[in-house]
């Protein structure tokens, strides 16, 4: 009976790490071929910045006071950029991820926000998410 228990904790190991990869929250976002952020998403970049890296990480890849937003759930066929412009406006309930409630973001306007929205966008794309 040891024997089999044993066998099937080793196999329930296995199987954990092969999935671990399967639940990554994705890879780093890579620059274009020029290594930089194109010019017409730079203000996005800094607005992002200022405004979302503290809790989702340069990058978007997030950090241990937010999610990434460089992830399948928030692509656009999940979260439109409608939905962007709801969390910065009226803050969001958790729901995906156990980081807490996200507040209000009174520092970024409608056109701030579709910025950061162009810009997480490319980000996304860059990283294979859609």
């Amino acid at each position: 009976m040891r024997r089999v228990r044993a066998i099937c904790a080793a196999g329930l190991c296995l199987v954990t790490l092969a999935a671990t990869p399967a639940c990554s929250q994705g890879d780093a976002p890579t620059k274009n071929a020029a290594g930089t952020v194109p010019a017409e998403l730079q203000a996005g970049e800094a607005k992002f910045n200022a405004n979302c890296a503290a809790c989702h990480g340069v990058g978007g890849v997030g950090t241990s006071q937010g999610p990434p937003l460089v992830h399948k759930i928030y692509e656009p066929n999940h979260h439109g950029d409608a939905a962007f412009q709801r969390a910065a406006a009226q803050g969001v309930r958790a729901h995906h991820w156990e980081f807490g409630n996200m507040p209000k973001i009174d520092s970024v306007t409608p056109a701030d926000v579709d910025q950061i929205t162009q810009y997480v966008r490319w980000l996304q794309k860059q990283a294979g998410v859609f």
